[in-house]
């Protein structure tokens, strides 16, 4: 207790430093996943990707980032066992959030989209079981964690395969694509807003008290969903007919004109994307950053939540925003390019079931990563092309990626958990 009076201040310092740090490596890795099918596919340029994630990333962040996070993350540890040690759970969540950021920055100058999740998850299992104990640990949510990482992909890429192939077998494939788009496209972008619509609500409405009900009624949010998705169709439907159409560009490229129309919905999917994302996964960053200002504002009392001011989500969003500004253009590039050769139509498919996927696995309780969810969404429209179509040499380093994300952030965690007992006193 008297460690956390002695230095109350320098804690909620560093917890704010640290956590504008894991926020920036959240831009840098998370925001670029989601915006790379969109920037890939040239549906949008980098810079309306940046209009796009300062307004709906930070609108997601701020509105629906959560006024009450969990003390641990994912309620992986046991907080109870902190309770005659709370300085302990200070430096780990300080350690965690160092660690995280770290491993972001390192992977996002090597272009790797990794999982921001898992890399907070991974820090916060390592100081727990060398700073604690193995027990302290659930190794059951760990286990489910790493189930995750074969789920997430495929069940994202089996989607994109069905929802591309539908899309060949309606429009591309057919004698006049330009007239069945318009024909479809309109019941997609039902499907669009019908998925964003429960992503929204399941991923971002839960953290607001005042709203969280919504995402418990299952019948009501379908029905908003539902509204969502009709009125989204109309606007599509309209937008679309208002559509500039040069018959002189088809005689380049066949598709040309009916790509214009899925580049309109890419804009569309990538900004109701991005405010769910702002909404979940601001939390990574302003969870331990929560739980440490909890503490030290209790003087050591813990609980199971954490009650932060709305400031803090302004860190938050704010340091995802620059992360991403600053940061974002190498695991954009990943995304976008790397793996396979993206059009808009092809992007839209991996975006619709990258965001289906989100949908699936917050109904049921599968703890999946957006990153590795649209590398699936992106893999299976490759596949649904031909294998030839992967760059497997790109696919193979993501996957190593992936595998050492976890136990990468664990180690620097422990590290870093040692030293500041070392710096503060045991």
């Amino acid at each position: 207790m008297d460690i956390i009076a002695n230095y109350a201040d320098i804690f909620i310092m560093l917890s704010i430093g640290f956590g504008l740090f894991m926020a920036w490596g959240i831009g840098a890795n998370d925001v670029s996943n989601a915006m790379g099918t969109s920037v890939g596919s040239a549906a949008i340029t980098f810079k309306q990707a940046v209009v796009i994630a300062v307004i709906f990333e930070f609108s997601g962040a701020i509105l629906a980032g959560g006024e009450v996070t969990d003390t641990v993350r994912k309620g992986i540890l046991d907080a109870v066992l902190f309770t005659n040690n709370p300085h302990l759970l200070v430096y780990g969540m300080l350690a965690s959030l160092l660690a995280a950021g770290a491993w972001l920055l390192i992977a996002s100058s090597l272009g790797w989209p990794v999982s921001t999740t898992h890399s907070i998850v991974g820090a916060i299992v390592g100081f727990g079981a060398v700073g604690v104990g193995i027990d302290a640990v659930a190794w059951d949510k760990v286990i489910k964690i790493v189930m995750s990482w074969v789920v997430s992909p495929v069940l994202a890429g089996t989607l994109a395969v069905f929802i591309f192939k539908s899309l060949q077998f309606l429009v591309i494939d057919t004698k006049d694509p330009l007239i069945n788009a318009k024909r479809y496209l309109p019941f997609y972008v039902f499907f669009v807003g019908f998925i964003i619509a429960l992503v929204t609500q399941f991923k971002g409405l839960k953290h607001i008290d005042s709203l969280k009900y919504i995402s418990k009624n299952v019948s009501l949010s379908l029905i908003i969903a539902i509204i969502v998705g009709i009125f989204a169709a109309v606007i599509a439907a309209f937008i679309m007919r208002n559509i500039k159409i040069n018959p002189k560009d088809d005689k380049d490229f066949h598709y040309a004109n009916m790509e214009k129309l899925f580049a309109v919905l890419m804009v569309i999917t990538a900004s109701a994307m991005a405010f769910a994302h702002g909404s979940n996964d601001v939390a990574n960053a302003i969870g331990p950053l929560a739980a440490v200002y909890s503490i030290v504002e209790a003087g050591g009392d813990i609980t199971s939540r954490s009650a932060i001011p709305s400031w803090v989500l302004l860190v938050g969003g704010g340091g995802i925003i620059f992360g991403f500004v600053t940061y974002g253009f190498k695991v954009m590039k990943t995304i976008g390019q790397g793996i396979t050769e993206l059009t808009p139509s092809r992007g839209f498919a991996a975006e619709l079931a990258a965001a289906t996927t989100v949908v699936l696995a917050s109904s049921t309780g599968i703890p999946v990563s957006t990153t590795q969810v649209l590398v699936g969404a992106v893999l299976g429209v490759g596949i649904a092309r031909g294998v030839v179509a992967l760059n497997m040499r790109v696919i193979n380093t993501i996957f190593l990626s992936w595998l050492i994300t976890l136990p990468a952030g664990a180690v620097m965690s422990i590290l870093f958990f040692f030293a500041l007992k070392g710096v503060f006193g045991a």
